[in-house]
């Protein structure tokens, strides 16, 4: 931490961006929030608006519209700056476009001497947390994304609901690849510390272990259902972020399924992707490798060679 006050500077107050700065003000997350847009008078209206319910908040913050300089201090800056996708634009495409939105951002927050901690919200959040590495040159254990943190999250709240658990008692992880590549390894699901598969297989017929397998399909389709909806999602992922933040700020050592660059793990390297890992004040402290089945991590391989050809496309 750069000091004893908490900072935490926002690139992007989009709704993504604003669902973050609105429960970090809830949960009194930071003693400094530094909002910055390439739309400043939208940054600060932003402020302003924040700035009016602090008489309700459960902490006093400062909140203001910032420049680049003021990640000087900074003990993180959160990503969720980007563009959308255009009609009959392909992925590809798309990524290209977002990482030159990226070197208008990771240059001059480098540029002002900012000795933190980076977390990425943008999406293709695995690809754009890598192009954030290499366009830093930080240590890679201070560029992380939210990875699958949501998705896990959105699995434990719907396994909690099938046992009828506290969600907080759930132990499984949404693993690869934040996007339609991204799997449950149901090898590790465990209610407390009894895995799920036994749980079904003692219930006489009461749990079914196929209807819990479904549920990972909810898991990855949740998104475009909000979509569809309501044409965007910003709450839950504006919560990870906090959760996230929470856990550097405060040096938890929380394990989360963040987006963290592999050294080998699961026959992995060089590759981000959200996997179970140890979160503190350095970021990501370390990567917690699963024992995961031979099928299991076959999947995840291809998961993680669907996110290698994407960043290689981009010819950075």
């Amino acid at each position: 931490m750069c000091g004893s006050k908490r900072k935490i500077v926002l690139v992007g107050t989009g709704m993504v961006g604003m669902s973050f700065a609105y429960s970090a003000l809830n949960r009194g997350l930071c003693d400094t929030l530094v909002l910055v847009d390439v739309d400043r008078k939208r940054a600060m209206g932003e402020a302003m608006d924040l700035n009016h319910g602090l008489a309700f908040a459960g902490s006093s913050m400062k909140i203001y519209a910032g420049e680049y300089s003021d990640c000087s201090d900074a003990d993180m800056v959160v990503i969720s700056a980007g563009v959308g996708q255009k009609p009959g634009e392909s992925r590809l495409e798309l990524l290209k476009r977002n990482t030159g939105v990226f070197q208008s951002i990771i240059e001059p927050v480098v540029r002002s001497g900012f000795g933190g901690v980076f977390l990425v919200a943008t999406n293709p959040v695995d690809v754009m947390t890598r192009v954030t590495f290499e366009l830093s040159g930080f240590n890679p254990k201070r560029v992380f994304g939210t990875g699958t943190t949501l998705d896990t999250a959105r699995l434990r709240y719907l396994l909690g609901e099938y046992f009828a658990v506290d969600p907080r008692n759930m132990h499984a992880y949404v693993i690869g690849e934040h996007g339609d590549s991204e799997f449950v390894p149901w090898s590790q699901a465990m209610i407390a510390t009894k895995p799920v598969i036994d749980v079904c297989g003692q219930s006489g017929g009461r749990y079914q272990l196929s209807e819990v397998q479904r549920l990972s399909d909810e898991v990855r389709d949740a998104a475009q259902r909000i979509i569809e909806a309501k044409k965007a999602t910003y709450y839950g992922i504006g919560m990870a972020m906090v959760r996230i933040a929470r856990a550097v700020l405060s040096d938890e050592n929380s394990v989360l399924t963040v987006s963290a660059r592999l050294w080998g793990e699961y026959g992995q390297r060089g590759v981000y992707a959200g996997v179970p890992c140890v979160v503190n004040r350095n970021g990501v402290d370390r990567v917690l490798e699963l024992g995961l089945t031979e099928e299991e991590r076959e999947k995840f391989s291809e998961s993680c060679g669907i996110l290698e050809e994407s960043y290689q496309g981009l010819e950075l």
